[in-house]
């Protein structure tokens, strides 16, 4: 249901749970559909497709040597280093990683991710786009 001003009023008093059908998604990085989020990045990412509202997460892949574009969004970001060692550029700013950390992108931030290990890095990252998107289709993406 969407509300506008006039249903204000009509906040329900307690939350109520809404069970999904789908709790899991199984192998997320063997059984990924979203080819084109991939080639559009020009590096492996994998959706994690369950049916949050409120936030995603995807695990993306670059191999030695590789970074992303440079870009920004209107979502927050954070990244989690599974595997590998890197560095992100945050606007001006540079951050040495390694699996373990965890990194922040701030919202409208230009920035890009770049592999400086000898194999493989892999991360995990957690976003809020879907709230945006859910609240007035405002999760939006450009690049360079």
């Amino acid at each position: 249901m969407q509300y506008s001003s006039k249903d204000f009023g009509k906040t329900q008093r307690q939350p109520t749970t809404s069970l999904p059908d789908k709790l899991i998604h199984c192998n997320v990085e063997e059984k990924s559909l979203e080819v084109a989020f991939s080639q559009e990045r020009q590096h492996p990412v994998f959706v994690v497709d369950l049916p949050t509202r409120t936030m995603s997460l995807t695990i993306g892949h670059l191999a030695a040597g590789e970074s992303t574009r440079r870009h920004r969004h209107t979502y927050e970001t954070i990244l989690y280093i599974l595997e590998g060692k890197g560095r992100t550029h945050v606007e001006d700013r540079a951050v040495e990683w390694q699996a373990g950390d965890a990194v922040y992108v701030p919202v409208w931030a230009w920035h890009s991710h770049e592999n400086t290990g000898p194999g493989r890095a892999r991360y995990a990252a957690c976003e809020n786009a879907p709230l945006l998107q859910n609240l007035a289709n405002v999760a939006l993406r450009e690049e360079e």
